[in-house]
C-alpha cells in the first residue's frame, strides 16, 4: 500500500472521529420539561386536583449506585412526596364495667338489661381526696361489724363512725343512647351501637396518605394522569400534557442511540487509523 494514500486514509478516519468526538462534547442532552406545566411548586406548596388538597412534603436529592453511558459512576436521583389527608371512620368500644377517662375524670360504664339502647356513665369518686381534704377525718376507712366506716373527729373527744355510704357524695351520672355525640379528648364522638357486653363509639379522622414522585415519570393525582418533572431538588412540575412528555422521551431515546453510534464512529475511527498507520510502515517482503 502507498504511504501517500494510507496517509490520505488516516487523515480521514482521523477527521472522521475528530469530528464526532466533537459533537458528543458539544451536543446537550436534551431534559424534561414542561412549557406551561399546571403546576410549578416548591416543598410546602399546596394544590388541588380532582377537589383533593395535596402538599408538597418534601423534594430530596440522592445520589445511586450504577451509571449511564461509559462508566458506573453514581447517578443523581431526584424525588418529591406529595400527602394528602384521606378522612377515615375510627372507634372505641367502651366494655360494661370498665372504667374510662372523661373530661380528666375516671367514670365507670354501666349498662343495664339484655337489648340495652343506652349506657350510664357513673363518676368515680376519689375516695381518698375527699378525706384528706376534710380535717375532721382520718384519711382512711375503717371497718366494723362487716361494714365500712368513716373516722369523724367532731370535736368533742369521741370520734364518731360514719358509713361511707353517707360520708361520700353520690357520684354523679351521664347517660348517652345510639345517635347521641359529646366531646371525648380532642374529638367529637357519635354513639353508633350499645350491647350488654359495651358501648361502641366511632368518629372520622383524617389519616395523611404519602406519595412519591419520581423525575421524568407519569403519576395518577386524583383521577388526573400528570406527566412529572423535578428538575432540581427545589421545584416539582405537574403537567397534564402527557403525549408531549412521552415525545420528550422519544426525543432523549433518539439521542441516546445517536450518542451511542457516534461513540462507535469514534473508536472505529481511531482504530483504523491505527491499524492502517502499522501497516503503512511494515517492511515489504519484496
Amino acid at each position: 500500500m502507498q504511504r501517500r494514500a494510507v496517509v490520505v486514509y488516516v487523515a480521514l478516519f482521523l477527521l472522521v472521529g475528530s469530528a464526532s468526538g466533537a459533537i458528543l462534547t458539544t451536543a446537550e442532552s436534551p431534559a424534561v420539561a414542561f412549557e406551561n406545566p399546571e403546576f410549578e411548586l416548591s416543598a410546602g406548596d399546596t394544590f388541588q386536583a380532582d377537589g383533593q388538597a395535596y402538599t408538597v412534603t418534601e423534594i430530596t436529592e440522592a445520589e445511586a449506585g450504577g451509571g449511564g453511558h461509559g462508566g458506573g459512576g453514581a447517578e443523581t436521583t431526584i424525588t418529591a412526596t406529595i400527602e394528602r389527608d384521606r378522612t377515615v371512620e375510627q372507634s372505641e368500644t367502651w366494655a360494661n364495667e370498665s372504667t374510662v377517662e372523661l373530661d380528666d375524670e375516671e367514670w365507670r360504664v354501666r349498662i343495664s338489661g339484655e337489648d340495652p339502647t343506652s349506657f350510664t356513665l357513673e363518676e368515680v369518686l376519689d375516695r381518698q381526696a375527699i378525706l384528706e381534704e376534710d380535717p375532721d377525718a382520718d384519711n382512711a376507712t375503717v371497718e366494723r361489724d362487716g361494714g365500712e366506716f368513716v373516722v369523724v373527729d367532731e370535736g368533742a373527744g369521741d370520734p364518731r363512725l360514719v358509713p361511707t355510704d353517707e360520708y361520700f357524695p353520690d357520684p354523679t351520672e351521664r347517660s348517652s343512647a345510639v345517635g347521641d355525640a359529646f366531646e371525648y379528648g380532642d374529638r367529637t364522638v357519635t354513639v353508633d351501637a350499645v350491647t350488654a357486653d359495651g358501648a361502641v363509639l366511632v368518629w372520622t379522622a383524617s389519616d395523611p396518605v404519602s406519595t412519591e414522585l419520581s423525575h421524568a415519570s407519569t403519576a395518577t393525582i386524583g383521577d388526573t394522569e400528570f406527566a412529572v418533572a423535578i428538575p432540581n431538588d427545589t421545584t416539582l412540575a405537574l403537567s397534564t400534557d402527557v403525549d408531549g412528555y412521552e415525545a420528550q422521551l422519544a426525543r432523549m431515546d433518539r439521542f441516546d442511540q445517536q450518542g451511542d453510534g457516534l461513540w462507535r464512529l469514534v473508536i472505529i475511527s481511531f482504530l483504523a487509523s491505527g491499524l492502517l498507520g502499522t501497516m503503512a510502515f511494515m517492511p515489504s517482503r519484496y
